[in-house]
């Protein structure tokens, strides 16, 4: 079975991207972040994997995890 690829939400230059990891292409592009958070929920929960959220910087701010975690996190955040 093929490894599931993470989802990232990333800076783009006509806003902000949700894209599966590795490809070179966006996924879908939106005007906000909060739009391609919403994209980037919906692809992480059908695909069940993580999803990764980018700051203006590209670095990575938060994570979630939307697959079958052995060891789920201890934090309460969500």
């Amino acid at each position: 079975m093929a490894k599931k690829r993470d989802i990232h939400v990333v800076p783009h230059q006509d806003g902000w991207a949700a894209t599966r990891e590795g490809s070179t292409r966006a996924s879908s592009i939106h005007p906000t972040q909060a739009d391609a958070l919403r994209r980037g929920r919906e692809m992480a929960r059908q695909d069940q994997v993580e999803l990764v959220t980018h700051g203006r910087d590209g670095r990575i701010r938060d994570s979630d995890s939307y697959g079958n975690d052995p060891y789920p996190p201890k934090d309460k955040k969500h």
